[in-house]
């Protein structure tokens, strides 16, 4: 484990820039003082093996370590959740949800390779799915290697998915955060065509206008966790004068090639064995009830949907938040499906 770091918020966030930016980093400041005594940034170094990196020219091809870096909440003894992310996503995005469950449980939330705080990759095509099954698997065994929940939103949902069917042994249980086994190729196209930019944000307004339309599908979350999120998942660029997203842009246009067929796990899903939760955004166009259906064929699971809300919740709201706790404490006070209320916060 290399050294933690209780300044994790600023180090994301890399407050910068003057002028029409100084309201903008004294807000931010202030929101992330709210968790800033929560949780520590740790990081570990991922080893890439070989055997993915089948698109990388021979004479390049070798083990090489990534550092990979993830927030930890609560007590180290509590039972253990890793939280994971979606594809533009860093891992303070669940410092709400964190926040909620840290005093019974030991939260860790991990940044994607080549997002948050983590490191790059040497080639754009090792950005994969295997890729990320195999940074979540040492992931888990650098956490002591017993079996752990996992919380995935889209992405993380479904390298949770496939490693619960290669790996059994490592996950006890899986909340699914608006994301099965199949996505078709229209919506996975529309949503990388997105991606596959490179924005710049010049002044706060720009941002503002950016953030409210790419989180339509958040539902209605407040002001402050709006403006928490898109400082998070941005950090000042002096090359650029101005904010840019925090990842690199190689994972996403690597997405846009992926993209262009369905995402299919059903093989894999077939043989997922452990307990399963369901978070489903009532308007979302990830996770259609025809999915939910087919799931429901081989397998039995709790499933909580979010009205207003699309693809996929923040998870920020103590009513959902009261939800996952209770599944995960098993109190018998919840079952089937429910919808909840929306509560704001902050």
């Amino acid at each position: 484990m290399l050294p933690s770091d209780t300044g994790a918020f600023d180090a994301i966030g890399a407050i910068g820039g003057s002028g029409p930016w100084d309201a903008f980093n004294d807000q931010a400041s202030k929101l992330g003082a709210h968790f800033h005594h929560e949780y520590q940034l740790r990081y570990f170094e991922y080893i890439h093996p070989v055997r993915l990196q089948k698109g990388v020219p021979m004479r390049f091809r070798k083990p090489y370590p990534v550092r990979v870096a993830y927030t930890e909440w609560g007590p180290e003894d509590a039972p253990l959740v890793l939280c994971c992310g979606g594809i533009a996503n860093s891992a303070l995005r669940f410092s709400f949800l964190a926040s909620d469950l840290q005093d019974k449980f030991r939260v860790v939330c991990m940044d994607w390779l080549g997002r948050g705080l983590s490191g790059w990759m040497a080639d754009e095509c090792e950005y994969s799915l295997p890729t990320f099954v195999e940074q979540m698997r040492q992931m888990i065994l650098h956490l002591g290697g017993k079996p752990v929940t996992v919380i995935g939103s889209s992405l993380g949902g479904s390298v949770a998915i496939e490693l619960a069917a290669r790996y059994p042994r490592l996950i006890s249980q899986l909340i699914l955060n608006d994301i099965g086994p199949y996505i078709p190729a229209e919506r996975r196209k529309r949503r990388a065509e997105t991606l596959a930019r490179f924005y710049v944000f010049r002044d706060p307004a720009e941002l503002a206008r950016r953030v409210g339309a790419a989180h339509k599908n958040d539902g209605p979350i407040s002001d402050d966790i709006r403006f928490y999120i898109a400082f998070v998942q941005t950090r000042w660029s002096p090359e650029n004068g101005g904010r840019v997203y925090r990842y690199d842009i190689r994972v996403m246009q690597a997405y846009r090639r992926d993209a262009q067929k369905s995402l299919d796990q059903w093989a894999s899903w077939e043989r997922v064995r452990c307990p399963i939760f369901l978070i489903h955004g009532l308007q979302s166009d990830a996770l259609s009830p025809e999915t939910i259906d087919r799931m429901r064929i081989t397998h039995s699971f709790h499933v909580m949907h979010v009205p207003d809300t699309g693809h996929t919740p923040v998870l920020s709201d103590h009513n959902q938040t009261w939800f996952i706790r209770n599944w995960l404490s098993r109190t018998g006070e919840i079952e089937g499906d429910w919808t909840v209320l929306h509560e704001y916060r902050l």
